[in-house]
């Protein structure tokens, strides 16, 4: 148990914080709302990139059994895979481009009744040439030369690409009509949730913008629709328009989540829209309706924050992803706009100026495989796409003159993350709900436990409770709520749960992450531990010693003599001013475990410290943050 006298450096407002075992849990039986676990960002072999680089079997049906518990066929190398512990939910978000264009192509061929004799042709061509591709294992090749060319990102968004196959729309609409069918036939209210939904995959210039889109209603309402298109559009304001009307006409309810945004060469969050439009009220309103939530961390790295952007906070270098989805892509270059943290920062200075923050966002992670298996488990990755199933396929692309390209290979990215969702019940209506009040979290893979309510008057016998969510509720917020009005001489005090996944390793730490305006417009930023196992104690500056790593490289075993297995807290925001806006957020960690390149370099013979990327990983959740407006 770590108890601190009241004058601790930082942490002087720290009235309670504890590692117990057998003590806290995250709900307790009176408890209103369930924690479900899914993956909102799953792709099959709809996706045309998905297909072409060999998932031409895990359709979205092979999806959503994976995600249910049954075991499937991997699209590659056709063994026999199964999920470690079945999600409560999943999101097929598969590209709206090309929506099973290429695999209608090979399975059913191009429809050519209304063609004219030209387009026949030119049918039977591309039928030809997607054959010959599919059959010479050469997909890779043809998916690279779909890729944005180097240009002005401005320019490329103005000029949207369109489908060089004839009758493209109508093998979309086909597919679409199918696809929300099978979602209906999975979806089980209350046992298991299939969410309609897809990926809107604007990249200009190689600037990843993408949003995944879903939506509470059936295939009902959403056969009246057809997915929006980067094909339509590259501009995300066009999106939000395009669901201003649609939810109108239908009744439809949709979350548009930026897709994670650490490749978004600083676009995803500017002060101004793509088309160089400054920030209004308007404009914000209008992305906060439909964008609550964002996408924090994925496959193809972590987006919470850069050494870069956040310079004294010791993990802000994790998994840390630097190539572009462009041909001869430049190198990587992080942006302020790329980030979460300092988005949510950069929304506090918009609000300063325009009287409203669009970047009042929760947070979520979810996979982006390409597999058609959300997978976000080292010991059980089955890789961004189906060729890295197979350790030896990754050893290639990192092997001395392989990656000449200077592209990824499968070892450049982990098995990461998932959606966490406090909802009444698991029901499409239910989930959806939870994203819009941002009563959501991201881990990087674990099923980490956390709970958060922000208030003014908590006390420590309240965080020693078995639940918090009763006097939280009554007395406060959920993460994703919001403070205001703050009490004279009060400050934001936060109840914090946090419990380790029984199935994974135990926790490190837990840390309240703070952002401010001061009265000048500058922002600042501030790591605060709170909770932390063993004996370690902070420093003069609040910091805290790693708290070791037991993870053998010989083995690729690690235990648990370290860590704790759960953490529980009341902090008291030290250097609160109640002119200041302000957010907090939650993130724990858990003591370093192997990573799936680890498991790989043994199986190859290979030593695990000499090959690409790290071998261990210190796995993470971030809470959904809290805001604090005067």
């Amino acid at each position: 148990m770590n108890l601190f006298p009241l004058g601790t450096f930082l942490l002087a407002s720290t009235v309670f914080v504890a590692s117990l075992i057998g003590g806290p849990g995250i709900a307790g039986a009176e408890d209103a709302k369930e924690l479900l676990w899914g993956d909102t960002h799953l792709h099959s072999s709809n996706s045309f990139d998905a297909y072409l680089n060999r998932n031409m079997s895990a359709d979205p049906a092979t999806a959503y059994r994976y995600a249910k518990g049954l075991p499937v066929m991997h699209a590659y190398h056709r063994g026999r895979i199964r999920i470690e512990t079945p999600l409560d939910f999943l999101v097929v978000a598969d590209h709206a481009e090309y929506l099973g264009v290429m695999r209608h192509i090979i399975e059913r061929g191009i429809p050519t009744d209304d063609l004219d004799l030209f387009d026949q042709l030119q049918a039977l061509y591309i039928e030809y040439w997607i054959g010959d591709v599919v059959e010479e294992d050469s997909g890779q090749a043809a998916f690279s030369s779909f890729l944005p060319k180097p240009s002005p990102v401005e320019e490329a968004a103005a000029n949207p690409p369109a489908s060089i196959i004839p009758n493209s729309d109508l093998m979309q609409r086909t597919v679409w009509q199918e696809a929300i069918q099978i979602a209906d036939e999975f979806n089980e209210p209350g046992e298991f949730t299939a969410l309609i939904g897809w990926e809107w995959s604007s990249i200009p210039a190689g600037a990843n913008l993408h949003r995944v889109v879903f939506t509470s209603s059936g295939a009902d309402v959403a056969s009246e629709f057809q997915p929006w298109s980067s094909s339509q559009s590259m501009y995300p304001e066009d999106l939000w328009h395009w669901l201003d009307e649609t939810s109108a006409r239908t009744g439809a309810e949709f979350v548009a989540m930026p897709h994670n945004s650490n490749i978004s060469k600083g676009y995803m969050f500017e002060t101004k829209t793509l088309r160089g439009v400054p920030f209004d009220a308007k404009i914000a309103r209008q992305r906060l309706r439909w964008e609550p939530v964002v996408e924090v961390t994925q496959i193809k790295g972590d987006s919470e924050t850069h050494p870069l952007f956040s310079p004294e906070d010791p993990f802000a270098d994790f998994e840390t992803y630097t190539y572009y989805i462009q041909q001869k892509a430049p190198a990587y270059d992080p942006k302020v706009g790329d980030y979460i943290r300092p988005a949510l920062l950069r929304g506090l200075a918009i609000e300063e100026q325009i009287g409203f923050n669009p970047y009042r966002f929760g947070l979520i992670g979810s996979t982006d495989s390409h597999t058609g298996m959300a997978s976000a488990e080292e010991p059980n990755f089955w890789g961004k796409f189906p060729r890295d199933g197979i350790p030896e396929n990754k050893a290639k692309r990192w092997r001395t003159g392989e990656k000449a390209d200077g592209g990824p290979s499968g070892w450049s990215m982990s098995a990461s993350g998932l959606a966490a969702v406090w909802a009444e019940e698991n029901t499409r209506d239910a989930i959806l709900n939870a994203f819009k009040r941002r009563e959501v979290y991201a881990t990087t893979g674990p099923r980490i436990g956390a709970r958060v309510f922000g208030g003014w008057d908590f006390t420590s016998a309240e965080a020693a409770a078995p639940s918090i969510a009763e006097v939280g509720y009554a007395r406060g917020v959920p993460m994703g709520g919001e403070l205001s009005t703050a009490p004279e001489g009060a400050a934001p005090t936060f109840l914090v749960h946090v419990m380790r996944d029984p199935k994974s390793a135990n926790l490190d730490r837990v840390q309240l992450i703070k952002g401010w305006i001061d009265p000048a417009g500058k922002t600042h930023e501030r790591v605060y531990n709170v909770a932390w196992s063993g004996t370690r104690t902070l420093d003069a500056k609040g910091g805290l010693a790693p708290v070791g790593n037991t993870v053998d490289p010989e083995t690729g075993r690690y235990t648990n003599d370290i860590g704790s297995s759960q953490f529980a807290a009341l902090w008291r925001d030290p250097e609160f001013d109640p002119a200041q806006s302000a957010f907090y957020y939650v993130r724990a960690l858990e003591i370093p475990t192997p990573r799936h390149s680890l498991f790989d370099a043994l199986a190859l013979g290979l030593d695990p410290k000499t090959i690409e990327g790290p071998w261990w990983i210190q796995e993470r959740a971030y809470t959904s943050p809290i805001w604090y407006t005067p």
